[in-house]
């Protein structure tokens, strides 16, 4: 079984090493597709742009995604309008197909090989619970009000893979995500611009604007945080702390397997539970395949990860039997307490782009389009609507944020008061990972499968908590903030930016 995304089986491309200037217009940190989409478009209207990543191109949840490009967002249709007008809501969606529309004119530009494809979409009635007649009722209100706001939104009594209600959608896509970012980084690197990978960005300064990168100090007149999770820059620690309450990590997974070409149609499927199920189904040169997704719980905070797959498994041979499984993986997705992202000015000349949900193709896209526009002075019809520092906009939205940051405290104090493993080092098993009480410490411990032992501190460098052993994904998990580290302690993705203390 591989257990990395299938966008990761190909090569990526390479960037050379070369020397960094002092002062650029546009400094951007984070190598996805909203960082890469940003710096192709300021490279285009004349800036000098470089990108520093900590990893490789799309090594983070762009390479993760399930790459479904769609209109439909995460908060159904009918939810939007509620909360925030039917005109917010018809902006919401119309973020998507702009967003699709502009990856599809990025691909004809250039000439991308990254099998982008208009494929429908179908939001179907639960995949594997009972059909509720208030199901169909409301697939059927959310159908009326996207067709009413100019979208190709239609309900159908009986909808592929289940036969049951859904919503369908035209016109929506899929592509290769790795694929198209890298083509557009090659464009980006070069003639004043820059590519920069495995790169650390150890620091914000303030007057002037700079970034420290691998030590070197650079100038920048404006800085786009475009990482999965914002890193604090140059705003206040308190002022980074009361925006982390707004965002809330949560791991999903993926499986990929091979369908035999009279199998279910190339198209984009989600079912309406909570969390839902997403499938993606395309040709390649080599057949049909099936990506099939859900599971999601709020990382760090489930013990035995491996089960989610075992479910996962049973899921896609129950809606698919013909289903041939031969890898899988995991993302995260960030979701926040209105179901929009946040993307837009932060401080002066800085911003971020974060708070995805299960659409980080279509809304890192806008967010790359919109610090363009910022970035330039000009106008964006979603800058209000998603501005970082907007105000609840319904009870809902208050009441997210309440129940979603009660586990910081929770865990805070519950995993100090927890006994933790006092069975000795010498009982962590092979390929698995244990907190263990080290003389007054608490040390993440893993033992690799060739019997090497890693001894990191198990507080999380973000604010405190004790990080959590994921078996699955053989990760150290934070369950207050979602912070993830790999087993040396070297950190994998925010919102800490400082690797687990090494314990001697």
């Amino acid at each position: 079984m591989k257990t990395e995304s299938l966008w990761r089986s190909h090569d990526r491309p390479q960037f050379p090493r070369t020397p960094l200037p002092r002062e650029l217009d546009v400094a951007i940190v984070g190598g996805g597709i909203t960082g890469i989409t940003a710096a192709y478009l300021l490279k285009r209207a004349g800036k000098r742009v470089a990108v520093f990543e900590r990893d490789r191109i799309g090594s983070g949840d762009t390479g993760n995604t399930t790459a479904h490009l769609t209109v439909q967002t995460d908060t159904r249709v009918t939810e939007l309008a509620k909360q925030f007008g039917e005109s917010a809501a018809r902006l919401a969606w119309r973020a998507g197909a702009t967003a699709i529309d502009l990856i599809e004119s990025n691909v004809a530009e250039r000439g991308i090989a990254c099998g982008f494809q208009r494929v429908p979409g179908f939001l179907c009635a639960p995949f594997f619970q009972h059909e509720p007649a208030s199901e169909r009722d409301a697939l059927r209100d959310d159908a009326t009000l996207a067709a009413r706001l100019g979208f190709p939104a239609r309900f159908v009594e009986s909808g592929p893979v289940t036969g049951r209600a859904a919503l369908a959608l035209a016109d929506q896509a899929l592509f290769d995500p790795l694929e198209y970012i890298g083509a557009l980084a090659l464009a980006v690197d070069g003639d004043g611009c820059y590519v920069r990978e495995q790169c650390e960005v150890g620091a914000v300064n303030d007057d002037p604007l700079a970034v420290i990168v691998d030590g070197e100090t650079i100038a920048c007149y404006d800085l786009v945080i475009a990482t999965h999770v914002p890193i604090v820059g140059n705003r206040s620690i308190s002022g980074a702390t009361m925006f982390q309450t707004k965002i809330y990590p949560y791991s999903s997974y993926v499986l990929g397997a091979r369908l035999p070409d009279d199998s279910v149609a190339p198209g984009l499927y989600w079912d309406t539970t909570n969390p839902y199920y997403y499938l993606r189904v395309h040709d390649r040169s080599d057949g049909r395949y099936a990506i099939f997704g859900g599971e999601d719980h709020k990382t760090g905070q489930e013990t035995d990860t491996e089960s989610r797959f075992v479910r996962l498994t049973d899921c896609l041979q129950q809606l698919l039997p013909s289903a041939s499984i031969e890898r899988r993986w995991t993302g995260q997705v960030i979701e926040t307490s209105d179901g929009l992202p946040f993307i837009g000015r932060v401080a002066d000349h800085q911003y971020i782009s974060t708070g995805y949900a299960g659409n980080g193709m279509t809304f890192g896209t806008l967010g790359g389009l919109m610090v363009h526009d910022a970035v330039l002075g000009r106008p964006n019809p979603w800058r209000e609507l998603l501005d970082p520092d907007r105000k609840p906009h319904s009870i809902s939205a208050l009441t997210t944020i309440f129940t979603e940051n009660i586990d910081y405290p929770l865990h805070f104090i519950a995993d100090r008061l927890r006994i933790n493993d006092k069975a000795g080092i010498e009982n962590v098993p092979r390929g698995q990972g244990r907190v263990i009480v080290v003389g007054d410490k608490r040390a993440a411990v893993h033992r690799t499968d060739d019997g090497e032992v890693l001894k990191v501190s198990a507080v999380c460098t973000h604010m405190g908590c004790i990080v959590r052993w994921n078996d699955a994904e053989r990760t150290w998990d934070c369950p207050c903030h979602g912070s993830r580290f790999k087993p040396d302690g070297s950190v994998i993705g925010g919102p800490a930016e400082s690797p687990l203390e090494p314990i001697e």
